[in-house]
């Protein structure tokens, strides 16, 4: 009997929804909508950043192996691409006017120099062991300290600068350290191979597991779980609205009055909105799967991960149906119930990191993410898409979306029984 209840109340909710087309608009269509926009402008945004080459002025006054190796070095980054059509007059002009970004000046005999003051500081080390021979008694004077000048437009990022700062030290610094290798050879008439190409030192990136994505995402990993959720919590505003119709229709009290108990309903909205979010899942990924390819977009990958991300999809759900369900059990208009449900909406998004990565906000507001159910949702969506976690490894943020669906409920069911026992 109880089954026939809730089948009865699925069945409502069904015939609500297909007399409300601007529902199943804003339900369906208006997050496709904006998976297909927003990914295609951050794509395009990721690759003005990332793909394509930052061009710089380079300018060679030395025109000898040191600025040769330095202007190697930035070609074969791939990062930049060097312009050498300027004097250090017109690059400052160019730059300061926001042209470029930047621009490098190496001085005249910045190789001649550099070789001279390196042998001068060799042969004083090596005297100072008495091994002097015939190419030691003669010292030079060691010149002065050469400046490498970097031109930087005053709108540029600091984090940029300091970057460039390091890479072109660094160039620096290995070329010197090939050189005084070089000359103590020479001073000490040894042949052999010191490998002074080899580093003792070295970096190696380790992943949570072979053949893993790497960990931040691109943008078609974050859009899709992101935008996912954002339609989830999107059946807010329909859901909160059709429990308002049901109280100014005389419907909630036919049901107040009826055997069946007030959560049955609920759980008959649950079941139909989870339908609904599963859908809009699919509908999703669908998108991220054969549509974006088209675009020039990468292709969202679930393979081997399906059934994480359902799971994460449902317990989602449930935290976007509890809050609906809480919206529409205290809003008594239709005029309170949908401009807060999507404001709300909204808000939530804003501080889950559903638009601006949570590491991109204030301190203050990564505190505040905390507490956003979209963020679980997207941290869980990460951890299975990014780290390849299974249900172990999200189960924290699935508790959490769960115990925020229960407290919703509860709210609305006390909150009911208190307005009629009035």
């Amino acid at each position: 009997m109880l089954l026939y209840k809730l089948w009865r109340s699925f069945i409502k909710e069904i015939l609500l929804l297909k007399r409300d087309i601007g529902g199943i608009v804003i339900i369906f269509v208006m997050p496709l909508l904006l998976i297909v926009t927003i990914t295609l402008i951050q794509d395009s945004t990721f690759k003005n950043l990332e793909g394509s080459k930052i061009p710089i002025i380079f300018i060679d006054n030395d025109k000898s192996e040191v600025s040769k190796n330095i202007k190697s070095e930035l070609e074969n980054s791939k990062t930049f691409q060097l312009l050498t059509n300027f004097n250090e007059k017109s690059a400052q002009d160019a730059v300061f006017a926001g042209d470029y970004q930047m621009a490098i000046v190496i001085p005249e005999n910045l190789t001649k120099d550099l070789n001279s003051n390196i042998d001068s500081k060799v042969q004083t080390i090596v005297s100072s062991f008495g091994l002097e021979n015939d190419s030691t008694k003669v010292k030079t004077a060691a010149p002065k300290a050469k400046e490498i000048h970097l031109y930087f437009d005053p709108a540029t990022n600091a984090g940029f600068k300091n970057s460039v700062m390091n890479s072109v030290n660094k160039m620096v610094f290995e070329i010197e350290n090939k050189k005084i290798y070089k000359a103590f050879q020479d001073q000490l008439g040894t042949t052999e191979n010191l490998d002074e190409n080899k580093n003792l030192i070295s970096f190696k990136e380790i992943t949570p597991k072979k053949g893993a994505m790497d960990v931040m995402p691109n943008s078609v990993q974050h859009n899709v779980p992101a935008w996912t959720l954002f339609a989830i919590f999107f059946i807010v505003v329909p859901l909160s609205i059709n429990l308002v119709k049901e109280k100014s229709q005389g419907t909630s009290v036919r049901a107040r009055i009826s055997p069946t108990p007030y959560f049955v309903h609920i759980l008959g909205k649950t079941f139909t909105y989870l339908i609904i979010c599963i859908i809009q899942f699919l509908l999703m990924v669908a998108v991220g799967i054969y549509l974006f390819p088209y675009m020039d977009l990468p292709a969202f990958d679930v393979s081997g991960k399906m059934f994480q991300l359902v799971m994460v999809t449902l317990f989602a759900g449930l935290a976007a149906i509890g809050f609906g369900v809480l919206l529409g059990t205290i809003a008594d208009t239709q005029e309170q119930s949908a401009p807060f449900g999507a404001t709300s909406v909204v808000v939530l998004a804003a501080i889950g990191g559903i638009w601006v990565p949570v590491f991109l906000m204030p301190e203050f507001m990564q505190t505040v993410a905390r507490f956003s159910p979209m963020n679980w949702g997207l941290n869980a969506y990460y951890d299975i898409i990014l780290r390849n976690s299974g249900i172990g490894g999200i189960a924290k943020e699935l508790a959490f979306l769960f115990l925020f669906y229960l407290a919703t409920v509860s709210i609305s069911i006390f909150y009911e029984k208190k307005q009629n026992a009035v």
